[in-house]
């Protein structure tokens, strides 16, 4: 049985993720702004990420620090607002998060609980 809570969670979309060096930044402004969930899907195009806290202005630092990379076509697809996510798989899987394909990354969506925001963001489907 799954059980949700409300955290602010986040999507941004760009061109690739490939550069080493930019996730281990990425990575570091998750621990150093508390953010105890990220999931990139890295090793090419599209480029990925998806992060969870417990606090808006927390999301929205880590936002800005992954803004200030200056990833090829970077967009906010899904500005940090709270929403109830499925936390039964959250403490397991808790910290930085690689996936290689789409399909992972939204096979962890769902379990979430969050397919339907995902699929907005990437565009997949109209807001509703």
């Amino acid at each position: 049985m799954s059980r949700s809570a409300n955290l602010f969670i986040t999507l941004i979309r760009t061109h690739h993720i490939t550069s080493r060096k930019k996730l281990q930044r990425v990575k570091r402004a998750a621990r150093q702004l508390a953010i105890p969930f990220v999931l990139v899907r890295s090793g090419g195009s599209p480029g990925i990420m998806y992060a969870e806290g417990p606090d808006e202005s927390g999301v929205a630092g880590w936002v800005n620090v992954v803004k200030s990379l200056r990833y090829k076509d970077f967009q906010c697809a899904q500005k940090p607002i709270s929403h109830p996510v499925n936390v039964d798989k959250q403490i397991k899987d808790a910290g930085f998060n690689e996936v290689a394909s789409v399909t992972e990354f939204s096979e962890v969506m769902q379990r979430k609980g969050l397919t339907a925001w995902w699929e907005v963001g990437m565009g997949y489907k109209a807001k509703g």
